[in-house]
């Protein structure tokens, strides 16, 4: 307070400096004009009510790709050409474009699907145009692309149909040439034929069995007059049919094997006795018997046999037929689901051809602004008002660190010198009255000059544009002159 004091006039044209520059910054700053358009993305009914028949893109996705959508090199160079704001700057269109980037801004709100598309320029309709135009460019680049996906989708899934068709069409003609092929193995059924063998191997055996009765028979006719001989065969024959039904350790076996035995050893302890004359009736019968056995067993081996291939062939050609209609099936469920894709397609390539699916609808276009939003006069001046008095007082607290001369008796203390006397400011009446006189005459002109500032920022709050429009003349006289 002793340093204002001190340099009260230094004090307040410093603050009055400040005050002007900062109000002139305020005036020559380029003036930014901005305007904005809302638009709301806007769900048909329609797209609810063939909720699951059709395909859509989701409102989701397209939110959250607008900033970049908006902001992207394609859509700005668009924009540009529309507004021939690229004329005479062919060479730095790059730089126009990051510096349109650098103006735009995209507010969205996802819970009201609205989004702002805002723009920034010091020419208020070209502000407007651009906002106008680059929305514009927008609703028609996605209304197109929508379009575009949709045909190619159906065009597409056109094509896949027609492949799955061909393919569906050689499964269906393998399966049936296997069938033919195959048919008759596939329909047996496997517990049949397998019952089928073992009757005919029991048939089998049975026959085996009687050759075997008449071949023994065959060789007893040389003696069918010996009593021991018939009742040895007889017993033999008796034996052979209790087998057929029964175990080795049945009585009745036991019995019958113990009477042949017996007579067995009759024979063989007989002595003498020679050869009958054959029978050749009886020979002729049983040779006849044979034959026709030995033919019937051979006819049932080979039907054992070929049954037997047959059983085996059936597992492996049911396997390949399985894998046919696997293959078939599998490329019918493609194909299906191909078919109801490209229906679905269809329907919604004429939503998307019709506009029935996602709306754009521009709520509030851009207007021409009238007042510019930036720079914010009224702020700047008074910050300036503030900063000039705090940038007077650190002018004048620097400017009293920088001065070297002695102030007060402490700091020649600190020398090591010693003080002999203290002569005090002293200024006669008339200096005094002069200082006085020049002291009232500054702040009479700081505050008179300072009403003056204080002008300005009234005029800004009453929007009375004389600045402006003085400063309009002054540019195009320059323009003018140049």
């Amino acid at each position: 307070m002793q340093i204002v004091n001190r340099h009260k006039e230094l004090y307040v044209l410093c603050a009055l400096v400040i005050m002007t520059l900062v109000f002139a910054v305020s005036y020559l700053l380029p003036r930014k004009y901005e305007s904005s358009s809302t638009v709301f993305i806007e769900k048909n009914v329609i797209s609810e009510l063939v909720k699951g028949i059709t395909v859509t893109p989701s409102m989701d996705d397209t939110i959250n790709v607008l900033t970049y959508a908006i902001t992207s090199r394609a859509l700005l160079t668009k924009a540009m050409e529309s507004l021939d704001l690229n004329l005479g700057k062919e060479g730095n269109s790059e730089e126009l474009i990051k510096e349109l980037q650098k103006n735009i801004t995209v507010k969205v709100k996802e819970k009201n699907n609205l989004f702002i598309i805002s723009f920034v320029h010091s020419d208020p309709r070209i502000s407007r145009d651009f906002v106008n135009t680059l929305v514009r460019l927008y609703i028609e680049q996605n209304t197109s692309s929508k379009r575009g996906e949709s045909y190619d989708a159906t065009k597409f899934l056109s094509e896949q149909i027609s492949a799955f068709n061909v393919k569906l069409q050689k499964a269906e003609n393998d399966l049936n040439d296997y069938k033919r092929d195959k048919g008759g193995v596939i329909s047996i059924d496997e517990g049949k034929l397998f019952e089928e063998i073992n009757l005919a191997q029991q048939k089998l055996y049975d026959l085996e069995l009687r050759r075997r009765q008449l071949e023994g028979m065959r060789q007893v006719t040389r003696t069918a007059n010996d009593p021991l001989q018939s009742k040895l065969v007889t017993l033999q024959k008796r034996l052979d049919d209790l087998r057929v039904q029964y175990t080795d350790s049945y009585p009745e076996v036991l019995t019958v094997k113990g009477d042949i035995e017996t007579v067995k050893e009759q024979l063989k302890a007989r002595k003498g006795g020679a050869p009958q004359p054959l029978d050749p009736q009886e020979l002729a019968k049983i040779e006849s018997e044979v034959t026709a056995l030995k033919n019937a067993e051979s006819g049932l081996k080979r039907y054992i046999a070929q049954n037997k291939q047959i059983l085996q062939s059936i597992p492996s050609a049911k396997a390949g037929l399985a894998k046919l209609e696997v293959e078939r099936e599998n490329q019918k469920k493609i194909y299906d689901q191909l078919y109801s894709r490209h229906s679905q397609s269809e329907v919604s390539k004429q939503m998307e051809v019709q506009d029935k699916s996602t709306t754009f609808r521009i709520v509030d276009p851009a207007v021409l602004p009238e007042k510019p939003s930036s720079p914010n006069r009224i702020m700047i001046m008074l910050v300036g008002i503030l900063g000039g008095f705090a940038g007077a007082l650190a002018f004048l607290l620097l400017r009293d660190q920088m001065d070297g001369s002695v102030k007060t008796p402490d700091f020649v203390k600190s020398l090591g010198v010693p003080v002999l006397a203290v002569v005090p400011r002293v200024l006669d009446a008339q200096q005094a009255l002069k200082q006085r006189r020049k002291t009232v005459k500054v702040f009479v002109a700081g505050t008179l000059y300072f009403l003056l500032l204080l002008a300005f920022p009234a005029m800004e709050l009453m929007d009375l544009p004389y600045m402006d429009r003085l400063l309009d003349h002054f540019h195009a006289a320059s323009q003018l002159v140049k």
